[in-house]
C-alpha cells in the first residue's frame, strides 16, 4: 500500500469517535456495533444458511448429515493416505484427513455448550461423541501408522521434506505413539473411548449447580440466589459479593461434595493413568507434558514463593479483621473479595470511576486501532446471515489485512445469557490451512466467548479495568489464529504446545495496562474526556498489592493438578487438595468441601494447568524485549507476527522462546527495520 493510502488508512482507523454536542459521542462501525444493541435485517426471501455458514446446520437434525458427510470424505482420504507413494502428500492427505474431522468435531464442541436450544446441543454431543471415537479409532489404524512411519524411516525422503512438513509428520507420529499403536491388544482404544465419555461427564458436572433447602439460609439473603420452590440454587461462589455470609454460603454449599462427581473424578484419573503406563509413560503427566516447553512434571520452583504470598494473607487480615468480623483467620472465600478491597482503598480503584470510559465499543475500537497500528489489520463489522450465529446478538467480525486481504472470521459472542456458560473463552471453529486444490487457503474461524451485560437504550456495555483486561487477553488467543499462516491446520494458530498457547494472551494483558495503548480509546461514554494518566497507573500499581497471594494460588492449583496426574496416591483426591492446600497455599482447607469437583481444567488442561504460569513468565520476557520501548512499534509487531504468531505449532516452541539469532525475543529494542 502506497504511504499516503497507509496514513489514510490509520486515520481512518485512529478517528473512532466524534462528538456532537453536549453529552453525545457518536462510534464508528466497530464500536457502533458493540455500543448499541444488534439491528437484524429482516429478509424473507433470504435462505437459511445454517450455523457459520455451514448449510447442513440448518437444523439440529443437520449434525447428523454432516457428521455422516465428514465420516464418508474420512473413508476416501483414509485410502490416499494408506496406498498412495511416501511423501509430501501423505503429510497433505494426513493434514486433510484431520481437517475434515475438526471441522465437523471443533464446530460441534463449541455448540454443544453455547447454543441456547437444547436440541442443538443435544445433536452437537451426539457428533463430539461419534467423531472423537473414529479420531480414537484412526490413532490406532495400524494400517496408517504404517504408511507414515515408511515416510519417517527413509532417510532420503525425510530429508528432501521441509521443516514444516517434516514437524507435522513427526507431531502425527508422536498421536500414534502416545494411542498405543505399538500395542498387539485393543486396551487402548477402548480407555480412549472411555475418558471421552469421562471427560464429558466430569466437564458438564463441574458447572451444575447445588441446592440447598431455603429454611436453612437467612431470609434476608434469598435474593442473591436463584429460587427453586423450596430450594435455593448456588451455581457460583460469589467470590466478589461484599457480604461474607453469602461468600461463605456461597462457598460450602457450591464446593460440597458430589459422590457422582467423586466417582468420577476418580475413575478419570485412573483410567488416564492406565492409558499413559499402557502406552510406556511413567504417568500419565510425563506423557501428556511430552512436545512441551515443560516436557517433565516437576514441582520446579514454586515453593520459592509461598512466603511472599504469606505475607500478603497478613496484610488482608487486618481488613477481615476490623471492617467485617472480628474473626481470627482469612478464609478461602475471603481472599479474593477483600483482595480487591485493600486495592481499592490503596489506590481508590473502584470500578465504577473507570467503566464509563470503557465502553466495550470503546475497547473494541482500542483493539482494532492497537492492530492496525502492530499488524496493518482491521476489525471489520460484517452482518451475518440468517441462521449464520446462535443468538441475535452475536457480533460478527471480518479480520483484513491492508495488504494480503481477508485473513479470517471472529464471531463474538459476548453478553449474558441464562444458559450460558459464565466463562470467557476462544474456541476454533476452523483451522487455517493452504489447500492446494483449490490453490488457495482456508481461512480460519474463532469463536470468542464473555458474559457481558448488554447495553442499554441509553447506555453502551461498559467494562470494569478486570473484564476489559480478559477482552484483551481473548483477543490475543483470536489473533493468534488470524495472524497464522501455516500450511498445515493440525498446527495452525492455538494448536500448539499448551504452555506456549497462552503465551500470546497474557501479552495481550500488558497492552490492555499501559498507558500509551489505553489513552488512545478509554474515553468517556458520554462527555468524550478521555480516561487520566493518573488512573491507570493507580490501577497499574494496584496490581501488585496481593499479587504474590494470587500466584501462590496458581501454584496451589497447577501443584495439585501434576499430583492428581502422578503416581497414584493411597488417598482420595480430597486428602490430596488438603495437603497441598496447607503447603501451597496457606488458607485453611473447609471440611465437607471438594474443591476439585469444580476444577474443570482438568479435562483441557490435564497436567498442563501450570502452563498459565509459565507462559506468563515468556510473555513478560517478550513485553520487556519487545513493546515495553514503544507498545505500538510496526517493525516489532511485524517480527512478533513473523517469528512467533505465524507458525502456530509448525516451530518447536523453545527455538521462539530460548532464542538464536533468528528469534525474536533477541531483537535489540530499536527500529532495525
Amino acid at each position: 500500500m502506497p504511504a499516503a493510502g497507509r496514513f489514510v488508512h490509520l486515520l481512518k482507523q485512529r478517528r473512532f469517535w466524534t462528538r456532537f454536542g453536549r453529552n453525545v459521542t457518536t462510534w464508528s462501525p466497530v464500536g457502533a456495533a458493540f455500543n448499541t444493541k444488534a439491528q437484524r435485517r429482516l429478509n424473507l426471501l433470504e435462505k437459511n444458511g445454517g450455523l457459520f455458514g455451514v448449510p447442513e446446520l440448518s437444523c439440529p437434525e443437520g449434525f447428523e448429515v454432516a457428521t455422516k458427510k465428514a465420516l464418508k470424505k474420512t473413508e476416501c482420504l483414509l485410502e490416499k493416505a494408506c496406498c498412495g507413494p511416501p511423501g509430501v502428500q501423505t503429510v497433505e492427505a494426513f493434514d486433510q484427513l484431520s481437517d475434515g474431522l475438526c471441522k465437523v468435531a471443533d464446530l460441534a464442541d463449541f455448540v454443544k455448550v453455547a447454543h441456547p436450544d437444547p436440541e442443538y446441543r443435544k445433536a452437537a454431543e451426539k457428533t463430539c461423541i461419534e467423531i472423537g471415537t473414529v479420531v480414537e479409532k484412526l490413532n490406532t489404524n495400524v494400517e496408517l501408522c504404517q504408511s507414515l512411519r515408511k515416510l519417517l524411516d527413509n532417510a532420503d525422503m525425510a530429508t528432501d521434506l521441509d521443516a514444516d512438513t517434516r514437524r507435522v509428520a513427526e507431531l502425527f507420529m508422536f498421536d500414534f505413539e502416545i494411542s498405543g499403536i505399538h500395542l498387539d491388544d485393543k486396551r487402548a482404544v477402548a480407555l480412549h473411548v472411555k475418558l471421552l465419555d469421562l471427560n464429558n461427564e466430569f466437564l458438564v458436572g463441574s458447572h451444575m449447580p447445588n441446592r440447598i433447602a431455603t429454611s436453612v439460609v437467612p431470609q434476608h439473603l434469598h435474593f442473591h440466589f436463584a429460587n427453586e420452590g423450596s430450594f435455593i440454587q448456588v451455581g457460583g461462589l460469589h467470590a466478589d459479593s461484599p457480604d461474607d455470609l453469602v461468600r461463605e454460603i456461597a462457598y460450602r454449599v457450591y464446593l460440597y461434595p458430589n459422590a457422582d462427581m467423586f466417582e468420577c473424578l476418580e475413575e478419570l484419573l485412573k483410567c488416564r493413568y492406565k492409558l499413559a503406563k499402557l502406552v510406556g509413560y511413567e504417568s500419565y503427566g510425563h506423557r501428556a507434558l511430552k512436545g512441551t516447553m515443560a516436557k517433565t512434571p516437576g514441582e520446579c520452583a514454586l515453593l520459592s514463593i509461598s512466603r511472599f504470598g504469606r505475607s500478603d494473607f497478613q496484610i488482608i487480615l487486618p481488613l477481615n479483621q476490623s471492617a467485617i468480623h472480628l474473626v481470627p483467620e482469612l478464609m478461602p472465600w475471603d481472599h479474593s473479595f477483600l483482595s480487591g478491597v485493600v486495592r481499592a482503598e490503596r489506590y481508590n480503584i473502584e470500578p465504577s470511576l473507570y467503566s464509563p470510559y470503557l465502553s466495550l465499543g470503546a475497547c473494541m475500537e482500542g483493539l482494532n486501532n492497537l492492530f492496525c497500528q502492530l499488524y496493518g489489520v482491521s476489525l471489520m463489522s460484517e452482518q451475518p446471515g440468517v441462521g449464520e450465529v446462535w443468538s441475535e446478538d452475536v457480533r460478527k467480525l471480518a479480520v483484513v489485512h491492508e495488504t494480503e486481504g481477508l485473513l479470517g472470521y471472529i464471531y463474538c459472542d459476548f453478553f449474558h445469557r441464562s444458559d450460558k456458560p459464565h466463562q470467557d473463552c476462544h474456541f476454533t471453529i476452523r483451522g487455517g490451512r493452504w489447500c492446494q486444490d483449490m490453490g488457495q487457503y482456508q481461512l480460519p474461524v474463532v469463536v470468542l466467548m464473555l458474559s457481558l451485560p448488554q447495553p442499554t437504550k441509553s447506555t453502551p456495555t461498559l467494562l470494569t479495568p478486570g473484564m476489559m483486561e480478559n477482552l484483551f487477553h481473548e483477543m490475543g488467543h483470536a489473533m493468534h489464529s488470524m495472524l497464522g499462516r501455516t500450511r498445515y491446520q493440525h498446527v495452525t494458530g492455538t494448536r500448539c504446545a499448551t504452555d506456549f498457547a497462552e503465551v500470546p494472551s497474557i501479552l495481550m494483558e500488558y497492552f490492555a495496562s499501559d498507558y500509551r495503548v489505553i489513552s488512545q480509546f478509554a474515553r468517556h461514554y458520554e462527555t468524550g474526556q478521555p480516561l487520566p494518566e493518573t488512573m491507570v497507573a493507580r490501577l497499574s500499581e494496584s496490581k501488585k498489592v496481593c499479587g504474590a497471594a494470587d500466584i501462590q494460588l496458581q501454584v496451589f492449583y497447577a501443584v495439585l493438578d501434576q499430583l492428581y496426574h502422578g503416581k497414584p496416591q493411597n488417598c482420595s483426591t480430597t486428602d490430596i487438595l488438603k495437603e497441598m492446600q496447607q503447603k501451597f497455599y496457606g488458607l485453611p482447607y473447609v471440611p465437607n468441601t471438594a474443591w476439585q469437583l469444580r476444577f474443570s481444567h482438568l479435562i483441557g488442561y490435564g497436567a498442563k494447568y501450570y502452563s498459565y504460569l509459565l507462559s506468563r513468565a515468556v510473555a513478560s520476557m517478550v513485553w520487556k524485549q519487545c513493546f515495553l520501548q514503544d507498545p505500538l512499534n510496526r517493525d516489532m509487531g511485524e517480527r512478533y507476527r513473523r517469528e512467533m504468531l505465524a507458525h502456530g505449532g509448525a516451530k518447536e516452541p523453545m527455538l521462539m522462546v530460548e532464542g538464536n539469532s533468528n528469534t525474536l525475543v533477541t531483537v535489540p529494542l530499536t527500529n532495525s527495520q
